[in-house]
């Protein structure tokens, strides 16, 4: 029976070894988990590795990557951002831009680009929804998934607070809420070892930014099953492949803000 593999990866943007980001994995067998790989930090060069020693020999592989992939623009921000954008401050949090301009990020010598093209994965998203071979990929947005995994995060400044780097703002509270929405999406998907490491996520008393990126490609990940295994109307995709584009899952008070915001910037959202 072929295995489809999913993987999240939070790349943290740039290069550097003294702050990679982190990448985990799902494989799956006749729609029940086979095998997972916690979370562990990674340099792009790492995730490769990760990604050649855990990607499907005879099913597709999927991977969702927190970052741009698609930035043609010289400056200023993306369409698919100015609608997130949009969203995410109403919600209480920030879009990091992205342009060509960002060096080390976004500039012709950037890793993305490196990491992308060794990669060699096709980026159609609505092919990877369905395809039964192959390497994958995706860009997601783990703030606008958010939402969709606990009503209590759609609201009016309502975003928790859980980047333990921004000492000021951060919630122990919100950091135990996220962890815990993250293993309530597991049990979905009988995930039971990821639901027990989001869970003992939840009792961790200090977190560090390493745990958060552990935390996010997690949340990467879940965003991979939800695209394939969920239907189609539980998720969206916002933006195009010619400016830039974003996946995520997509409650119906998600779907309805995305979309007013999208049509006010005049971008495809479906």
């Amino acid at each position: 029976m072929p295995r489809d593999t999913y993987i999240g990866f939070d790349s943290a943007w740039t290069n550097k070894p003294s702050a990679p980001g982190a990448i985990c994995a799902v494989s799956m067998e006749g729609g029940k988990v086979a095998e997972f790989h916690e979370p562990r930090l990674a340099t792009f060069e790492q995730a490769l590795d990760f990604i050649d020693a855990v990607k499907s020999l005879d099913g597709a592989t999927l991977v969702a990557l927190d970052q741009p992939t698609i930035v043609p623009n010289l400056t200023s921000m993306r369409p698919v951002e100015r609608v997130a954008a949009s969203v995410i401050s109403w919600l209480g949090g920030g879009v990091q831009p992205a342009n060509r301009g960002k060096v080390g990020m976004f500039c012709d010598a950037s890793p993305i680009w490196t990491f992308l093209r060794a990669l060699d994965a096709a980026e159609l998203p609505e092919q990877a929804r369905i395809a039964t071979t192959g390497l994958h990929l995706i860009e997601v947005f783990p703030a606008l998934a958010l939402p969709s995994f606990n009503p209590e995060f759609f609201g009016r400044l309502a975003a928790p607070r859980y980047n333990p780097a921004r000492r000021k703002t951060f919630r122990p509270a919100d950091w135990e809420r996220v962890s815990n929405a993250a293993a309530n999406e597991f049990m979905r998907f009988g995930a039971d070892l990821a639901v027990h490491w989001c869970t003992r996520e939840a009792l961790r008393t200090k977190p560090v930014k390493a745990d958060q990126d552990r935390l996010d490609a997690m949340l990467c990940l879940l965003v991979a099953l939800r695209w394939r295994l969920m239907p189609r109307q539980k998720s969206m995709m916002l933006g195009c492949l010619d400016d830039g584009y974003m996946v995520f899952p997509a409650s119906d008070a998600v779907r309805e803000r995305i979309l007013i915001a999208a049509d006010r910037v005049g971008i495809s959202a479906r």
